[in-house]
């Protein structure tokens, strides 16, 4: 990455910070204490699936199919639970789902070479559809009485911090390990940064591929479950929303999106006025990438999916 990498992560705390300090003077409310903390617990779900992305994006990858992992395992568990089984059981159940469709993904992408875009559109889909079609009696699953004190992993709090806060940081300390303090994550880096010139190097790339997977299913399955005990329900049709592009966006710098999107909701931007707005985002972001990180011949014989 080296100094590229140190621009753009410059760059992105530079809009961060202009936008803040503009919100801060023009918004009233907006520099409080009560709405910092609903600013990052709003953020706070859409963080830990970023977190998910970010794995998937630095090996060369995306993964749109984040949402039905969000939303049909947890979903999975309220079921059981409303229909008699245990907490433990139903948790192990939609682990084991998740896992299974981890594996799928990275297997199709890894050992079939299809590219993950596709890969990851069309198993959303399934799952998304597994769950409307087989698992789930209404499109919101409701808590139960079997649930009683998970809602605590969303609606807690640990030294007056609320607990989906706390999630959200001990999943950034978690990843950021992974990522720079393990031989998996240099690895993953390694893929990224150029999967042929790994695999001769002797790194295991189809596997690592397919746990990069596997590891984001996983987060995206325990931010659904954070969201489930926040709400004390699932709506499973979240996945036909457009909560997937500002997982992507996420990706760009989670400070950067929450703080718009809190000073957007206080300006009482309509939902139509902050789509548009979040994919002009995303498109300068794309553009600045490009400039930024220019595609060498190498690259581009490659590809990015």
């Amino acid at each position: 990455m080296g100094i590229r990498g140190f621009g753009q992560q410059g760059i992105v705390f530079a809009v961060f910070a202009a936008l803040f300090a503009v919100f801060a003077l023009i918004l009233p409310g907006f520099l409080t204490t009560a709405n910092m903390l609903t600013l990052l617990q709003n953020v706070a779900v859409l963080g830990i699936l970023g977190l998910a992305m970010a794995i998937v994006v630095i090996g060369r990858g995306i993964d749109i199919s984040l949402i039905a992992a969000l939303a049909v395992p947890p979903g999975l568990v309220l079921q059981m639970v409303q229909d008699g089984h245990s907490l433990p059981i139903s948790l192990a159940a939609a682990f084991a789902l998740t896992a299974v469709f981890g594996l799928v993904n990275g297997w199709l992408i890894a050992y079939a070479e299809v590219p993950s875009l596709f890969t990851t559109l069309a198993s959303g889909l399934f799952l998304a559809g597994l769950g409307q079609a087989a698992l789930f009696k209404l499109d919101v699953v409701q808590w139960s009485p079997g649930l009683d004190g998970f809602e605590r992993l969303g609606q807690g709090n640990l030294l007056g911090i609320p607990m989906s806060i706390v999630m959200f940081a001990l999943s950034c300390l978690a990843v950021a390990f992974l990522l720079r303090q393990t031989r998996l994550g240099a690895y993953i880096y390694a893929i990224g940064d150029n999967p042929y010139g790994a695999r001769v190097t002797g790194i295991p790339t189809r596997p690592i591929i397919v746990l990069q997977y596997v590891l984001a299913a996983m987060i995206g399955c325990a931010a659904g479950l954070i969201l489930a005990a926040s709400v004390n329900s699932m709506p499973t049709r979240i996945f036909n929303s457009t909560l997937i592009y500002d997982v992507i966006l996420v990706v760009i710098g989670t400070l950067l999106i929450g703080t718009m999107l809190n000073g957007m909701t206080i300006m009482d931007v309509s939902y139509s006025g902050q789509n548009l707005i979040k994919g002009v985002v995303l498109l300068v972001a794309v553009i600045a990438d490009s400039f930024l990180n220019p595609r060498n011949e190498e690259t581009a014989q490659q590809g990015d999916i």
